[in-house]
């Protein structure tokens, strides 16, 4: 049986996109230790409609 952890799944999001007007929003699932990492969290990640790395936060 597996035991319950620390790690907590949340979304990124592009937050590049969000000023422009280009449409659709590029959306990314990861995992984070919630013990260690308390503050949101922010990762560089590929955009498919920007065709860029951008800069993705944690939302929720």
């Amino acid at each position: 049986m597996a035991k319950r952890g620390n790690r907590i799944q949340v979304i990124l999001e592009c937050t590049e996109q969000k000023n422009s007007d280009v449409p659709g929003m590029s959306r990314y699932i990861t995992t984070k230790n919630k013990k260690t990492t308390t503050e949101r969290i922010e990762l560089k990640k590929y955009n498919p409609f920007m065709k860029k790395v951008t800069v993705h936060k944690e939302i929720k």
